[in-house]
């Protein structure tokens, strides 16, 4: 999924129709760190388990496959659970919502200890 999508432009347009997930037998690498960078979670799934999801969920109007990122699991319309991987940075980043500005931000004060130091160190800088 994502093969040709090297712009940021591909998750954004995921985003304005409400995508939060994508599910897909392999995605594209820059696609696809372009969608932790902006909110989206890509989960990479075997076919045969991709398949079945998109098969139970066509089977009723109502059905319906829930995301529980905390879980690291996926819910099928039939019940089953299938589970996920995820590196644990990237989770915390989708989970608490951060991006990189944010994260910079969670270092604020060791950036200000810095740069009083280098100002102390290097008054002439």
């Amino acid at each position: 999924f994502g093969c040709g999508s090297s712009r940021e432009h591909a998750p954004w347009a995921l985003l304005d129709f409400g995508i939060r997930c994508v599910i897909a037998p392999s995605f594209a690498d820059i696609f696809y760190n372009n969608c932790f960078k902006n909110g989206i979670l890509p989960v990479t799934l075997p076919q045969a388990e991709i398949d079945k999801l998109i098969d139970d969920a066509s089977r009723g109007a109502n059905a319906t496959i829930t995301v529980d990122l905390a879980a690291q699991e996926i819910r099928g319309p039939d019940g089953g659970v299938i589970h996920f991987d995820i590196d644990p940075f990237r989770k915390r980043c989708l989970m608490e919502g951060l991006d990189d500005i944010g994260l910079t931000l969670e270092k604020g004060a060791a950036i200000d200890d810095f740069e009083a130091r280098s100002r102390a160190a290097r008054p002439w800088a």
